[in-house]
């Protein structure tokens, strides 16, 4: 059971950054990492990459800090992806 649900999880997380890389490889590069640094999240790996994508997308294109380091002077935005990938639940 356990291996279906890590299975699960990949084939989502795939199609999820499969559609990143379509918006480009840089983004899909930042959000894999944010993805990385929240591993260790209470939260699904669906949650985690809604959020990322998220803050990604709230991000300036020329942005050179990751999402995990722009997140932390960001508190309005963090929070509207909070909200909006479920994670504040």
């Amino acid at each position: 059971m356990k291996r279906f649900s890590l299975l699960s999880a990949v084939f989502v997380f795939s199609c999820m950054l499969s559609g990143l890389a379509m918006a480009g490889a840089d983004d899909a590069k930042w959000v894999a990492q944010c993805i990385n640094d929240n591993k260790d999240a209470k939260v699904s790996i669906e949650v985690i990459t809604k959020y990322c994508t998220c803050m990604n997308n709230k991000m300036d294109e020329n942005e050179t800090k990751s999402i995990t380091q722009w997140e932390k002077t960001h508190p309005n935005e963090m929070a509207a992806c909070d909200k909006e990938s479920g994670w504040d639940k």
